[in-house]
């Protein structure tokens, strides 16, 4: 792998090479035109129209006057194609050599349904005739989104699922088995791939461009798979940035903002400023080469994890209360331990024995105890940030090819829910991406590389500064101790035949845990902030600190055979990854001289033709791709469009997949509750995790029978036990999705309504399941009083902890898949949109989704969405010369949240986003005040996430091309 990068650039630097001579033609002549732009109704000079020439990539922009200069390199006829967003385009033909004072008026458009997308079919296409569902964003919707910034307000479009873990961390989702670390879902910006390779899924906007950079969003919910390989399982986003030939100048924006407004008990007493600023520079020389450079800031408190509840239970036995709670945002009560066991361990009796209490040992309960952790805040960076730089240099080589460069960097702080609580602290994430394009192909080859830079698992930080002022054995122990002399201050005699009360016990449990917390490390304190430090700066599995360089490269390339077919439409494409795995150990088993990389190669091809006098279209796609630990999958996609004036009906049938990502292949990390590892075989072998195995949801309610005062080695609770001998060898997840559709535009062209429904059928379901082994065998239908009974006794209690001790662990947690039948889902999406009289704008979408299958106890049913959810908008950008505002209302049933963190309701939501704006246009400026969630209802969108309230904000643009 060392060699891999050079020789990946070697190649793609060959292929422009050959491409670009290919694509050079030397003119004889050329056309060179001139003129100006003008607002059809005002009359006014209009600036930063895009002007460019069909069929090529040449093209200018008018300069701060309206006014164009442009030359061609071939002789007329060719076509000249007028857009700005907001007024309707206009092809204007040149017939003559020489055009001066060439006049274009382009007239304001309020129509919808005028789009262009590219994302659904990989060509551009009118919006209301793609094959499947889409949805876009385009400049004025992102600057007029009511939400505190551009990429909150994705939640707006139809199908859309937003899970926010941070304040600067949202991750999308669509149709269903959403999650804080989305896999199935792909994200691309310019075409590269968002995701950090160590977390195969997309962080957002954390390293994506500034509301100043971005020309568009498209969002296609459900699978994309035949057209962009692995995991566009659940839907895809592509974000456009501005080219620097089209949008140039200089352009500024500042945001302050304020959130925690009447924080509750665990969130700031008082509201906190929030921060936020960009810069965007853009500049063309001779319309040949063009440059663009971006700098972002933001900075704020973050959301606050407060949710007390117990994942455990909430009583063991006739106690009010459980010793061995283990709460969402308490980080070190995830060690626990079951007291009873202390019955057996010789120096523990030695111990009583010293101290007098011999006679009280029997008495100690079959009750499992955790240690006593320390909220989140006290663990986790809050101070969220995101710094966020891009520059790009653009040379066209010839008016049919352009070369770019093309880098991304991101860098902050923030925090992600995966299987624990992480604080990613001073983390960075860095793309470089060289490409070549024309109008009817691309070649890209990009690198994206990640630094965890000071991130760490919260989790684990509490569990390291408990064990380190007082280690486990000797915390529990001494626990055990002072419970027994709780017991004989008690009054209670251990000969009278009789346990003790609950109250007694009671009281002994809170005894012995003030007695055992003694010099316990205080939040606050110099003494605790010095052990939080030192752990966090020590990696894992001695600190909570990762250590991780992952890289993913990539090479890929598609060409459109427009210019040399004529009957259909062809494109084709093919790609290379490669995934570089450089934890460290930290998350994965790549230690020192065990380097893990993993290879993936894809290739396409796509034909569409229109029949019944272009009624029709018929489109077939074939994508076949091979992920070097699994067998080669191959994915079809056909649809079909069939419209009708402004009436278009649509169908599909699409298919996709995804690998099982990274960590689900070669994850080997301790994380308290249970060692994670990789679903290939070699991981399961290496931990022996099938010998004297049992699944966990088994052993849970083994522990829930222990608890209510069943004896661990009865018939009665042994025999709710499940062994466990084997679990299906990890494949790639598959499913076919049924689609049919609807999208026209009614009402003179006023109203536009789009009515989606599909069905999904998954196969090979990716999924979680955990394990706990025994030291020994446990025989169920044991005689009383046999010798297999008696090793009952040995074996059967260790199942009511789980034993965190590293190489000494009892608990796993493993990726596989549910192969004995078939998981289904379905769904529906209704979206319209009405212009009303005066430029006023309503629109609102429903969404329904809903799982059909019962996935099973012993495996997470992670559908994690909602079944019914709405969003309704209204607004008027031009409610006066200067003037304009935008609503949002959106509400969400209320849906079961299961995750490898956390299983739990989330409540239904309600909230208000709302923004007026003011435009000074003699600044070129406009300001925007607004807020989300305005009327503070506090609400968790996961189960375990942070809870979020209002957001209150103005904001100042500047964009020199402003009108």
């Amino acid at each position: 792998m060392q060699n891999f990068t050079k020789r990946a650039w070697l190649v793609v630097f060959t292929l422009f090479v050959i491409v670009s001579f290919s694509t050079s033609t030397v003119f004889a002549q050329s056309t060179n035109i001139s003129g100006t732009v003008t607002e059809e109704g005002s009359k006014e000079t209009l600036v930063g129209v895009n002007i460019v020439v069909k069929g090529k990539v040449i093209g200018t922009v008018t300069d701060m006057q309206g006014n164009f200069n442009l030359r061609v390199n071939q002789a007329p006829p060719l076509t000249l194609i007028f857009s700005m967003v907001g007024f309707a385009s206009q092809e204007v033909e040149i017939t003559q050599e020489n055009v001066s004072n060439l006049q274009v008026s382009l007239a304001e458009q309020f129509m919808l349904g005028q789009e262009v997308v590219v994302s659904a079919s990989r060509v551009e296409e009118n919006i209301l005739k793609s094959p499947v569902s889409i949805e876009k964003m385009d400049i004025l919707a992102i600057r007029d989104t009511p939400a505190d910034n551009y990429y909150k307000g994705i939640a707006n479009l139809k199908g859309v699922d937003v899970t926010t873990s941070s304040i600067n961390f949202q991750i999308i989702n669509a149709r269903g088995f959403n999650s804080t670390g989305n896999t199935r879902f792909v994200q691309l910006t310019d075409g590269m791939d968002t995701q950090a390779p160590a977390l195969n899924f997309p962080i957002g906007n954390l390293n994506g461009p500034s509301e100043l950079d971005v020309e568009s969003v498209e969002f296609i919910p459900g699978s994309a798979s035949a057209l962009y390989g692995p995991n566009a399982f659940n839907g895809i986003l592509l974000v456009n940035s501005k080219s620097p030939f089209e949008y140039q100048g200089l352009s500024a924006f500042y945001k302050q903002g304020v959130n925690h407004i009447n924080g509750r008990a665990g969130e700031p007493s008082s509201p906190q400023p929030m921060y936020e600023g960009s810069i965007r520079y853009a500049k063309a020389f001779n319309n040949k080469i063009a440059f663009k450079i971006n700098a972002s800031y933001m900075q704020a408190v973050d959301w606050h994890g407060t949710d007390q509840t117990d994942l455990s239970r909430e009583s063991q036995g006739n106690l009010a209360f459980n010793p061995g709670a283990n709460r969402v945002h308490v980080f070190g009560d995830e060690v626990s331990n079951n007291i009873g066991l202390f019955k057996n361990v010789a120096g523990f009796q030695q111990n009583a024995q010293a101290e007098g209490l011999a006679a009280f040992v029997p008495f100690l309960p079959d009750q499992v105890v955790s240690r006593t952790g320390y909220d989140e805040r006290h663990l986790v960076d809050y101070n969220a940030s995101n710094l966020k730089l891009n520059g790009a240099l653009h040379y066209r080589i010839t008016d049919r090819s352009e070369l770019s460069y093309t880098v991304n960097y991101g860098a902050g702080t923030s925090v992600y829910t995966g299987a624990q609580r992480y604080s990613l602290a001073n983390f960075s994430i860095i793309q470089h991406k060289l490409e070549l394009k024309g109008d009817n192909y691309f070649l890209r080859g990009y690198t994206t590389i990640e630094n965890s830079g000071d991130s760490y698992i919260a989790d684990l930080t509490g569990v390291a500064i408990n064990d380190r002022w007082k280690n486990n054995t000797q915390w529990f122990s001494e626990y055990g101790l002072n419970y027994l002399e709780a017991l004989d201050v008690a009054g209670f005699n251990p000969g009278a035949g009789q346990a003790p009360s609950p109250a007694m016990m009671a009281g002994a449990h809170q005894f012995a845990r003030g007695a055992a917390d003694t010099g316990r490390l205080l939040p606050g304190t110099p003494e605790f902030e010095a052990a939080k430090s030192s752990v966090r700066s020590e990696v894992i599995p001695s600190g909570s600190l990762f250590d991780d360089q992952s890289r993913m490269n990539m090479l890929e390339g598609q060409y459109d055979f427009k210019n040399e077919i004529d009957f259909m439409d062809l494109q084709v494409g093919a790609s290379y990854r490669v995934y570089d795995l450089r934890s460290n150990g930290t998350i994965f088993a790549d230690v020192e001289g065990n380097d893990i990389t993993i290879q993936e190669i894809g290739a396409f091809a796509q034909g569409s033709k229109t029949i019944f006098d272009d009624k029709l279209k018929l489109t077939g796609s074939l994508r076949y791709d091979k992920n070097e630990n699994f067998q080669g999958q191959l994915n079809p996609r056909i649809s079909g469009v069939y419209s009708q004036g402004n009436s278009n009906f649509r169908g599909s049938y699409q298919t996709g997949f995804r690998n099982p990502t990274t960590q689900g292949q070669h994850i080997d990390l301790n994380v308290v509750s249970a060692r994670l590892i990789g679903g290939l075989p070699f991981y399961r072998d290496k931990y022996d995790i099938f010998t004297n195995a049992y699944s966990l949801s088994s052993v849970e309610k083994y522990i829930s029978q222990v608890s209510s005062g069943i004896s661990p080695v009865s018939a009665e609770a042994i025999d709710s036990l499940v062994r466990v001998t084997s679990l299906p060898e990890l494949r790639p997840e598959r499913v076919q999705s049924f689609e049919i559709g609807y999208k026209s535009l009614l009402a003179n062209n006023r109203l536009m309504i789009d009515i989606a429904y599909y069905y999904n059928i998954y196969n090979d379901f990716i999924t979680q399941t955990a394990i706990r082994k025994a030291p020994g065998p446990i025989f169920f239908g044991a005689e009383p009083g046999s010798d297999q009974e008696a090793i009952n006794a040995i074996n059967a209690p260790t199942l009511l902890t789980p034993v965190t001790i590293p190489g000494q662990e009892n608990t796993f947690q493993t990726y596989t898949n549910i192969v004995d039948e078939e998981v289904r889902a379905h769904g529906a999406a209704i979206g319209l949109t009405y212009n009303l009289p005066g430029n006023f704008t309503i629109g609102g979408n429903y969404n329904f989704n809903r799982l059909i299958s019962d996935i099973g106890e012993d495996f997470l049913n992670d559908f994690n969405t909602p079944e019914h959810k709405t969003n309704v908008t209204f607004g008027n950008r031009k409610l006066t010369e200067k003037i304009g505002f935008g609503l949002t209302y959106r509400y969400q049933t209320a849906f079961r949240w299961e995750s490898t963190f956390a299983q739990g309701d989330v409540p239904e939501i309600h909230t208000f986003d709302a923004q007026v704006s003011y435009r000074l246009k003699d600044l070129k400026s406009i300001v925007k005040l607004g807020g989300s969630n305005i009327f503070n209802n506090r609400n968790i969108q996961n189960f375990g996430g942070p809870t979020i309230g209002a957001v209150y904000y103005v904001s100042i643009t500047f964009d020199e091309l402003l009108n």
